[in-house]
């Protein structure tokens, strides 16, 4: 992969994670922690697009629709995960 397409995915993810912060809100903690699930879905996404030979919306040499589902796939499940419930009073 080239350095102009690693670049491109880690501002495109990053976009991904801050766009889903400001969509459900929360604390620089919360920030951090969409941008991290973002970042990781996304490499995930791309690099099973790579080892099962699969092409969607392909930009060059990243697989952009693969690894964009894989990362709203991390943000929607790690937002689930993470929800602390409310205490009953």
């Amino acid at each position: 992969m080239t350095f102009p397409a690693l670049l491109f995915g880690f501002l495109l993810a990053s976009f991904y994670g801050a766009f889903f912060h400001l969509y459900r809100g929360g604390s620089f903690g919360r920030l951090i922690y969409y941008l991290i699930l973002s970042w990781a879905g996304f490499i995930g996404g791309h690099f099973i697009a790579v080892q099962m030979g699969w092409v969607f919306l392909s930009v060059g040499p990243l697989h952009l629709g693969l690894a964009t589902f894989g990362s709203l796939l991390f943000l929607v499940a790690g937002y689930w995960l993470g929800r602390v419930p409310e205490r009953l009073a």
